[in-house]
């Protein structure tokens, strides 16, 4: 029997973040007899789709942090692909800092070598100045470059050509279904009338929990709400203490990482992304799946919506305004939006198999 095309893919870790569910999304739906994904990380520890990525029969391979002025980093990015010379496909999910393991792998012969941009802008990133002049030797490096959207590519890659590789889902795991809501709600605690504003998302910088937070504090003056926020980081602290100091936490859930994140969907009503900067972001097509309205901000690129349940206003608007539109979305009506989001060209199934004629082909 032939074996499958291994394909390394190059990430930070496999926690539970939005560029790693997309991964794991086209991992489980290609044919893994034909394709089979490998991990290239840059941190010891285990992470939270590891135990599933060895079950599917991928690799797991450990690097130290990427530090480019570190000799032994550098070493060791050199070693590895010198000792796996069966890698002709490697795939970097590292946005601007692809340049290194990408050159690593262009003096070690490796024939197709694919940059991946996740991100619309880094702009305010204390690192940008260096991330900035890595980003531009990408095209130079790079045989292919992939983005998870036009503005995304466009930020990453300038006046070059870039294929978008769609932030696709498994639609029918998010179907809204009044029974399972009204379940979810009673294992939060959180009562039938009860406005559940929620946010899935990393608590980092462009997220931008600490907006939500203030248009939250808004809407808890005027009715009965809750605020579900799914998810880890390294703001989480901040953001609790936040809370705190408004003296809100009794109305605020801090969920961490999860492995539900459809189910939690269903409890909630409204879904709130006030980021500075995004590519498009999984949740916001996960969210949609779910029937659930959507309030983003101008900091997200409008190519993330495929349904009408998206509103977009701009962070400058301030918190009070937020907080009125957010309250009125919530009485937007739940429904099936899965053929919606199949046409729009967001399931996965369809969207992995194109990927593994990609791989296949290369």
């Amino acid at each position: 029997m032939n074996e499958p095309v291994r394909v390394l893919h190059v990430v930070t870790h496999m926690n539970r973040g939005g560029l790693e569910t997309m991964l794991m999304n086209y991992y489980r739906n290609i044919d893994r007899t034909q394709v089979q994904f490998d991990f290239l990380v840059h941190r010891q520890e285990r992470a939270a789709y590891d135990d599933e990525i060895e079950s599917l029969g991928g690799k797991i391979y450990r690097l130290p942090r990427l530090n480019p002025w570190s000799r032994s980093y550098l070493n060791a990015l050199n070693r590895f692909f010198v000792e796996h010379p069966e890698y002709k496909i490697v795939h970097s999910h590292l946005d601007c800092m692809s340049a290194i393991p990408l050159a690593a792998a262009k003096r070690a012969g490796v024939p197709v070598r694919i940059a991946h941009s996740h991100s619309s802008s880094q702009d305010r990133d204390l690192k940008y100045p260096i991330k900035l002049y890595y980003k531009r030797k990408i095209p130079a490096i790079a045989t292919d470059l992939f983005a998870c959207g036009d503005s995304a590519g466009r930020w990453m890659f300038g006046q070059n050509t870039f294929s978008i590789i769609n932030n696709a889902i498994d639609a029918k795991r998010y179907i809204y279904n009044p029974m399972t809501r009204e379940k979810e709600r009673k294992k939060l605690g959180i009562r039938d009338n009860t406005l559940v504003i929620g946010n899935v998302g990393r608590f980092s910088y462009p997220k931008n929990h600490d907006f939500l937070v203030e248009v939250f504090y808004k809407i808890i003056g005027c009715c009965d709400a809750v605020l579900l926020l799914v998810g880890d980081g390294e703001l989480r602290p901040a953001i609790e203490k936040k809370v705190q100091e408004l003296g809100i936490e009794e109305h605020v859930i801090f969920t961490g990482v999860r492995d539900d994140v459809p189910n939690l969907m269903q409890a909630m009503d409204v879904f709130v992304f006030p980021s500075h900067y995004e590519g498009v972001p999984v949740t916001l097509i996960e969210a949609q799946a779910s029937g659930l309205p959507c309030m983003i901000s101008d900091g997200v690129p409008l190519e993330c919506k495929k349904t009408d349940l998206v509103q977009q206003i701009s962070l400058s608007e301030g918190p009070k305004a937020w907080a009125i539109a957010v309250v009125a979305a919530a009485k937007i009506p739940r429904s099936n939006t899965s053929k919606a989001i199949k046409k729009s060209g967001y399931d996965i199934v369809e969207n992995a198999q194109a990927l593994q004629r990609y791989f296949l082909a290369h």
